[in-house]
């Protein structure tokens, strides 16, 4: 079973900040119409970042296997949440945009389709999630 690690240390007012597992740096904070500083993404948007991200190394890698000639994909996602507190994001709406040569739709749908069921853990993640286990420390 494998596993992953993420830590992040707060660096005052609504900013957090970490360390990528390849050096980068990343830093969230929250809007100024709720006291933040706009330093940074908004923890949410990293949510849709992370799966835009993830389904589409999967398309990529799925489609150059399919010997299909992509030359750009972009991908526009819209979260649709409670207006009330609490806000889950109740549907997220996903739209590729594919430019190649020849592209076979047939083989682009199929190549989405076991991104979001097979290989991208954060979709699956948030189409069945798991378990959270909180714990906390005072020093």
């Amino acid at each position: 079973m494998g596993s992953f690690d993420a830590k992040m240390k707060w660096t005052g007012g609504f900013k957090f900040e970490g360390i990528t597992a390849f050096g980068h740096k990343i830093v969230t904070d929250g809007a100024k119409k709720a006291g933040g500083e706009e330093a940074g993404y908004k923890p949410t948007e990293l949510l849709l970042y992370g799966i835009a991200g993830c389904t589409g190394i999967d398309v990529v890698r799925v489609l150059e296997k399919m010997r299909q000639k992509v030359t750009s994909i972009d991908i526009e996602m819209t979260a649709h949440h409670n207006d009330e507190y609490p806000k889950p994001i109740h549907t997220i709406d996903i739209k590729y945009t594919f430019e190649g040569e020849n592209l076979d739709p047939s083989k682009v749908e199929q190549a989405i389709k076991l991104s979001e069921e097979k290989y991208c853990m954060v979709s699956q993640t948030v189409q069945q999630p798991g378990e959270v286990k909180t714990s906390f420390e005072i020093l």
